[in-house]
């Protein structure tokens, strides 16, 4: 504990710390995670300008939430719109600023950001789409304003970024390793250097509902890796084949996602907003490749189960309430 690597030798099955000492390896597994991308923005580095990814940043955000009123979230994802929705149960002044037009565009149908848009405005929280951050000036070097890329000011006494990470990859490239968003695997996440696996949010691994290579950022896909990688490091290995799946709770409707709906070319709603229970199913040429259900956990297990087994599924019997999509699991 408390030490750094600060490189790798694959020819000779050693690592080097930082302290100078060497450690032998037969395999080695690179579990490196992901940074915090920064705010290219002047006023970036002032004090009361948080970020939100380990234990020690959730322990600091949640001390200085206490003493804040006027909260600014950059980035209207799940980081942001959790925060978001504790900061505004809390009574502060909470605004959220995002680029795109939509909250959670990157991984939802513009049905549920509707949705989430909704309920967040139903709380109080303010919403700013289509806007960058131009500029975060501060009093005695402490943050006081936001603005905004259209030249609105909001006060700020406390400004959380929620825009993203970047994995840590600087120690594989630096052992020749490939590299290339994430850190490259193969199904038994094994790099192409057959005694160093890398797992979790670094590593880009093949992944048959995306299609194709990607890199997952969620718990599931960390500790599912981190299994598949250990049952090839003792003699039983397996290709990665586990459904993906995420969740997000923002004050009293959960979000559970399974598989991945990048590609798709067709959204069905299952149920209506209005109930604050319904699902959405992602088609591309009829094949199911995610579903995202709204206070529906009944929905969620049934759809990883439907596309664990790959069990076909039309759209007009997924926007069919009455359908039990756990009877037509495989």
């Amino acid at each position: 504990m408390g030490e750094r690597i600060s490189r790798i030798d694959p020819p000779n099955h050693r690592i080097q710390l930082a302290s100078g000492a060497r450690v032998s390896y037969r395999q080695l597994v690179l579990a490196t995670g992901a940074r915090n991308r920064l705010l290219p923005v002047q006023g970036a580095g002032l004090d009361g300008v948080c970020y939100l990814r380990t234990r020690a940043e959730a322990i600091d955000i949640r001390q200085r939430l206490a003493g804040a009123q006027n909260i600014v979230i950059v980035g209207g994802g799940f980081i942001g719109l959790e925060l978001a929705a504790v900061a505004i149960s809390l009574g502060k002044q909470v605004v959220v600023v995002e680029l795109q037009e939509r909250l959670m565009s990157r991984v939802v149908d513009p049905i549920i950001s509707d949705f989430y848009r909704e309920l967040h405005l139903s709380h109080g929280v303010t919403l700013a789409f289509r806007v960058k951050t131009r500029e975060i000036t501060g009093r005695q070097s402490r943050v006081s304003e936001v603005v905004l890329s259209d030249g609105t000011p909001y006060p700020a006494d406390l400004v959380v970024v929620g825009i993203g990470v970047m994995p840590n990859t600087e120690l594989a490239e630096a052992a020749g390793l490939a590299v290339a968003n994430g850190i490259v695997v193969d199904g038994h996440m094994r790099t192409e250097d057959g005694n160093i696996y890398a797992i979790g949010d670094c590593a880009l691994h093949p992944n048959r509902f995306a299609g194709g290579a990607v890199r997952i950022e969620s718990v599931q896909n960390a500790v599912d890796q981190a299994r598949c990688a250990a049952a090839s490091i003792v003699g039983r290995p397996y290709s990665y084949e586990a459904v993906p799946w995420f969740w997000t709770d923002q004050f009293d409707a959960r979000l559970q996602m399974a598989g991945l709906s990048q590609g798709c070319d067709l959204a069905v709603a299952r149920g209506v907003p209005e109930s604050r229970k319904f699902s959405v199913l992602y088609f591309r040429q009829t094949k199911l490749l995610a579903i995202d259900s709204i206070n529906r956990p009944a929905d969620h297990m049934a759809g990883r189960k439907l596309l664990a087994s790959g069990t076909s599924l039309t759209p007009d019997q997924a926007a069919d309430p009455s359908v039990d999509l756990k009877s037509l699991v495989a």
